[in-house]
């Protein structure tokens, strides 16, 4: 754990403050009671009012009439119903743009975030960190290949860019609310949610732990999903990949001009006759899928450029259940 700063101001937390839990769900329907269960008496335990705002992220199975049964038992557990699948980066922001409590904890409903954790959380709120994040101590239970991609990712993606994100740190963490609101300032439309939560900053405290293993049902990511999810990643928090082209073409073209040079000596001099099939058709290929990925990187910016242009909403609630509508912070981005 992260030792308190000297420059932090202590809260005073009095018996109106609210804690709210956010979890994006997609077909979840076992895990979502047994996580209810699970993390009630945790979060009663820590004397406060809360709420868990579960965002249903166009599930396709059971798992919307499981939440309004949930909440047919406990008022406290409230859902935003997204009108289809947006993916789990709108689903979270659906959730943290309906949530209620001065303080906001996002976790995972496969309760591989340890609810043990909210209460050293809290704690770490009340000595002033605006963020408390959950950081894993160990990715034993990952493949050795996602361990490995994991790993370079984190290292690639702090190297390129200015918003650093602290390594094997996920979505689990507290926030203060003027946090969540400086969140909801992000305009973006394709969104990084750990790049956004790194970018607005806050005095931040790390807790770690022990990640366990999942619970009911099955991780919803696979390899192909996670690297366009890097792509997002890298394309939203820096340029190094279009400003690293420039580079390579000034090298290229240094090369070219070496090389030409070289032949025409060695013509000249030498009298050597340059045979000009095999090494122009070498550096016809070359160039050809130089310029190819050169402008894959300019199309994945383009797209990105595209998506926010059109300014469609982020996402689009069906049905709210137990939240205003009417509320000014509720609003639909």
């Amino acid at each position: 754990m992260t030792m308190s700063r000297p420059d932090l101001t202590p809260r005073i937390i009095d018996r109106q403050a609210r804690i709210s839990v956010v979890v994006p769900v997609f077909n979840e329907e076992e895990a979502a009671p047994h996580f209810c269960k699970t993390v009630a008496p945790y979060l009663d335990a820590l004397g406060l009012d809360w709420e868990i705002v579960f965002s249903n992220d166009g599930s396709s199975d059971d798992t919307l009439s499981v939440l309004v049964a949930l909440r047919a038992g406990d008022p406290r557990i409230k859902i935003v119903d997204l009108t289809r699948n947006f993916g789990k980066e709108a689903a979270m922001t659906a959730g943290l743009d309906h949530a209620t409590g001065d303080m906001i904890v996002v976790m995972d409903v496969d309760l591989q975030d340890p609810p043990n954790l909210l209460a050293p959380m809290v704690e770490r709120w009340r000595e002033g960190y605006d963020v408390v994040c959950g950081r894993r101590r160990t990715r034993e239970d990952d493949t050795a290949l996602k361990r490995l991609t994991a790993g370079q990712f984190y290292r690639f993606f702090n190297r390129i860019s200015h918003s650093k994100i602290p390594p094997d740190v996920g979505d689990f963490r507290l926030m203060d609310r003027r946090v969540v609101e400086a969140m909801k300032l992000l305009p973006e439309r394709v969104r990084f949610m750990k790049g956004l939560f790194a970018w607005v900053g806050f005095p931040t405290a790390v807790i770690d732990y022990e990640r366990p293993s999942r619970e009911h049902g099955a991780t919803k990511f696979n390899y192909w999903r996670l690297w366009n999810f890097a792509l997002d990643g890298i394309t939203s928090f820096s340029t190094v990949p279009l400003r690293v082209w420039t580079y390579f073409g000034m090298f290229i073209a240094f090369i070219s001009f070496i090389y030409g040079a070289f032949i025409i000596a060695q013509t000249l001099i030498m009298g050597v006759e340059v045979p000009g099939y095999a090494s122009s058709l070498t550096a016809v290929l070359f160039l050809g899928g130089v310029q190819l990925v050169g402008l894959g990187i300019i199309g994945e910016y383009l797209g990105r450029v595209y998506s926010e242009v059109k300014r469609r909403p982020v996402y689009l609630a069906s049905r709210l259940h137990g939240l205003d509508e009417q509320d000014p912070r509720h609003e639909h981005h």
